[in-house]
């Protein structure tokens, strides 16, 4: 088979791989680049589980070539904290016990990310709207949510002292 060299971005860095024609990007991210946050837990985008952000989209990674990417901007879950400082939403689902086994996890976390950025002062019916498209099988949804809006309610503050 012939291997597809792909030219990316991925949290900020320029990346090159080479991937298979039909290599999913959620493969060509966990196998080829180590990037293991992103989880599979269905293959056919119906969890959420392998949820990135592809040129501010989100998308699930196990729907999307990996030779797609070529050219595009990716952020998964390795990029969303800042170094050693946890992003406001993965300490606000700390804090809330908003997770339990953690496969749902990352993909939670990223598309609660893309929803403040869209939204910051999200009613609780958008967040549960927004966040559909990603699965728990361990927990309720309730602790999920109240983590985004608290979360929402936090970064707003802060950007309004600033």
């Amino acid at each position: 088979m012939t291997q597809l060299h792909v030219t990316t971005t991925i949290n900020g860095d320029a990346v090159e791989y080479l991937c298979e024609a039909e290599e999913t990007l959620l493969d060509v991210l966990r196998d080829r680049l180590g990037l293991t946050g992103s989880k599979e837990g269905c293959g056919s985008g119906d969890c959420g589980a392998c949820s990135v952000m592809l040129d501010g989209r989100l998308v699930c990674s196990c729907l999307v070539l990996g030779a797609e990417a070529g050219g595009r901007a990716i952020e998964t879950i390795e990029g969303m904290a800042d170094g050693e400082r946890l992003h406001p939403l993965q300490r606000t689902f700390l804090e809330h016990a908003a997770l339990q086994c953690g496969v749902c996890t990352p993909g939670f976390l990223i598309a609660a990310k893309a929803l403040l950025e869209r939204q910051p002062d999200p009613s609780e019916t958008e967040v549960r709207y927004w966040l559909a498209g990603n699965l728990c099988r361990c927990t309720g949804y309730d602790k999920i949510v109240r983590a985004v809006m608290d979360t929402a309610a936090e970064m707003r503050e802060a950007n309004d002292a600033a």
